[in-house]
C-alpha cells in the first residue's frame, strides 16, 4: 500500500441534497488540499450513494487524491475506491479485509480506550477518534466526546495514523495535532464554510504548521 497521508480528511456532508452544491464543495476541498477524501451517505438510497460515488471517484483521481467509502463495502468495490472506514457496529473488520483485499486502505471509528486496544483497531491502517469534541454534524448513536484527554491516553498505546473528527475547526485545529493526532476530519468546516475553498486552505496550513512529521 502507498503512503498514506491523513493530515486533512473531507468527510462529505449528505445533508447537501443538489448534487451541484455537493460536489462544486468536494472539488472546492480538493483545490484547498485535502489529503484524503470519505464519502458518507447516511440517508439517500443506494442507487444515490453509487451515482454520487462514481463522480467522486472521478474527481479525485482527478486531483490523486484517494477516496473512501464510509460503511459501504458494496459501493467502495463497485466504484474502486481506494478503501473503507468502518464503525464498531458495522462489518467485521476481517471480513471487510477479506472483501477489499491487503491493498485496500480501512479505518475504524474508535471512541474509548478500551476499543483502541482490541484486535480490529490495532490491525486497521488508522483509526478515527470520534468524537473528539462535541458536534451537530451526527446527533444519533454518538459517544460521549474523548476530549484531548482521552486522544492522549489513545496515542500512549497506538502507534498507527489517528485521526479525529467531531466539532473541528479553524481554533481547535493546532491543540489537536500538537497532542498527538496525525491528521483531521471535518464535514461542516468545510461544507458550510462560505468559502470552502479558503477554509480547506486554512485548516491545512494549521495542520501542517503544527505537525512535526509533514
Amino acid at each position: 500500500m502507498p503512503k498514506i497521508d491523513y493530515a486533512l480528511m473531507y468527510v462529505t456532508d449528505d445533508s447537501i441534497r443538489d448534487d451541484n452544491s455537493f460536489f462544486a464543495i468536494l472539488e472546492a476541498a480538493l483545490k484547498g488540499g485535502v489529503t484524503l477524501v470519505q464519502l458518507r451517505e447516511k440517508t439517500c438510497d443506494t442507487a444515490t450513494f453509487y451515482k454520487r460515488a462514481v463522480h467522486a471517484k472521478e474527481l479525485c483521481v482527478v486531483y490523486n487524491i484517494p477516496l473512501i467509502i464510509n460503511d459501504r463495502i458494496d459501493i467502495a468495490l463497485a466504484v474502486n475506491a481506494d478503501g473503507v472506514h468502518i464503525g464498531q457496529t458495522d462489518m467485521p473488520f476481517n471480513v471487510a479485509r477479506r472483501l477489499l483485499g491487503k491493498s485496500s486502505i480501512i479505518g475504524l471509528s474508535v471512541s474509548t480506550l478500551e476499543q483502541a486496544i482490541k484486535d480490529n483497531a490495532q490491525a486497521a491502517d488508522y483509526i478515527g477518534i470520534s468524537p473528539i469534541f462535541s458536534t451537530d454534524t451526527k446527533t444519533t448513536d454518538l459517544a460521549k466526546p474523548l476530549g484531548i484527554s482521552g486522544l492522549r491516553s489513545i496515542r500512549e498505546i497506538y502507534n498507527k495514523p489517528m485521526v479525529c473528527i467531531g466539532g473541528i475547526n479553524k481554533n481547535n485545529t493546532a491543540e489537536i495535532i500538537s497532542n498527538g493526532a496525525d491528521g483531521i476530519a471535518v464535514v461542516s468546516a468545510i461544507s458550510k464554510a462560505v468559502e470552502p475553498l479558503t477554509a480547506t486552505k486554512e485548516l491545512k496550513q494549521i495542520v501542517c504548521k503544527t505537525g512535526t512529521h509533514y
